[in-house]
């Protein structure tokens, strides 16, 4: 017997649709979060840090951290694992503090 989550809960999601993460196209299934779209094609980091410029994707995956920041739909700092993909969404790498319109 399958241990699939998809066969345990019944559920028969949607067609998929896809995002665009900094240029490359990315498949989504309806309910899943921009984390997880990302997560499922092998993207495991989507911002770097203010200081040193280290990588950083999800950490807790529930919304208490800030480590999936992203930028989405040119709106920085939007939690990756709170917002709900939808299609043609564009989502790029947020650099540090995600305001590169403010000066440093």
């Amino acid at each position: 017997m399958a241990r699939n989550p998809v066969d345990l809960a019944g559920a028969t999601p949607g067609p998929s649709f896809e995002i665009m993460m900094d240029g490359r196209a990315v498949s989504a299934l309806p309910g899943q979060t921009v984390a997880a779209a990302l997560w499922s094609a092998g993207i495991l980091a989507w911002r770097t840090t203010r200081v040193n410029g280290r990588p950083r994707g999800a950490f807790c995956g529930i919304g208490s951290c800030y480590d999936c920041l992203a930028t989405v739909n040119d709106v920085p700092n939007q939690r990756a694992c709170l917002v709900p993909a939808r299609p043609g969404d564009l989502v790029t790498t947020q650099e540090g503090h995600g305001r590169a319109d403010l000066a440093v």
